[in-house]
């Protein structure tokens, strides 16, 4: 199982929807024509509004990629071929066998229409059936009810608050909300909420 973790950096996951690879410099232009939507970043700790926070966005995943940090994952969307978002794996413990997916975002063209779901299939599916995961966790701003609502819609269940957990732009302190799925929950959440 350690060694399927240490391989993560080199994944690619994909479905009729979505195809997920590791981020790569030639994927600015495609996140340029979609990252720089306020909306996006509402509830992220870090935004990217321009082509430097976007140069920062992409060498930073790189950077976390190689040494294994976090996984940052580009989102392709198989009908256009074209950048749909990111998303990750972090908090990343083989020996606990648990991991966090999350630091997740899509461009508008690409909300309420199954990508989200169908990138949350791959991730979920690869942690629990090919790194043996126990434990996939999950969090999100307390007040970010679009994407607590989307946690409970994909079979997430919410475990608890922890208050003033960081500091968001403009000097807020943020209360993070955890949810996770276990690995005995999980056949049941495929067939529920993926069908399959």
């Amino acid at each position: 199982m350690e060694q399927a973790f240490h391989a993560l950096k080199d994944l690619v996951l994909e479905n009729d929807v979505v195809r997920l690879r590791r981020i790569a410099i030639d994927d600015k232009p495609g996140y340029a024509r979609i990252a720089f939507d306020p909306d996006i970043w509402t509830y992220f700790v870090s935004t990217v509004t321009d082509a430097a926070s976007l140069d920062t966005f992409v060498e930073q995943g790189i950077r976390d990629t190689l040494n294994g940090t976090r996984i940052v994952f580009t989102i392709i969307d198989k009908r256009s071929g074209a950048v749909a978002g990111s998303a990750s794996y972090g908090n990343i413990a083989p020996a606990d066998r648990r991991l966090e997916i999350g630091w997740s975002w899509l461009g508008a063209p690409y909300r309420g229409n199954g990508t989200n779901r169908a990138v949350k299939s791959l991730l979920l599916g690869h942690a629990f059936d090919a790194l043996g995961c126990e434990r996939v966790e999950f969090k999100t701003d307390v007040l970010n009810t679009r994407a607590r609502k989307g946690l409970l819609g994909i079979g997430a269940k919410e475990e608890g608050v922890l208050r003033s957990f960081n500091v968001m732009p403009g000097g807020r302190r943020r209360d993070a909300i955890y949810y996770s799925i276990l690995k005995a929950e999980w056949p049941a959440v495929r067939a529920e909420r993926f069908h399959g």
